[in-house]
């Protein structure tokens, strides 16, 4: 199972997964993550150590980012009005996963 826990102070959703995914594996586990009625998957990137999964929710943009090093995977919003979302969307996913 996954947890999500919102971070008000850094402005993100923590993610933690039950078993953390393989670098080579995070495009995968993330389209799986996040295949959810109202996310629309925007695009991906690799990069030598960390991979971002660009993500649309109620029309706003956010970011899965996993970084390798730390293990470390989060949720970001981009702008004020998704960061405004940030408790809906925590919401949302964790209602998802149950």
């Amino acid at each position: 199972m996954t947890d999500f826990q919102l971070d008000n102070q850094h402005n993100a959703i923590i993610v933690t997964p039950s078993q953390m995914p393989n670098d080579d594996d995070f495009e995968l586990w993330a389209h799986l993550l996040l295949h959810m009625p109202q996310i629309k998957i925007a695009e991906f990137e690799a990069g030598a150590d960390r991979h971002q999964l660009r993500f649309n929710y109620e029309h706003q943009n956010f970011n899965l980012n996993f970084e390798h090093y730390s293990n470390s995977v989060w949720i970001n919003g981009e702008g004020v009005e998704a960061e405004h979302l940030l408790a809906a969307l925590t919401h949302y996913l964790i209602t998802q996963m149950q």
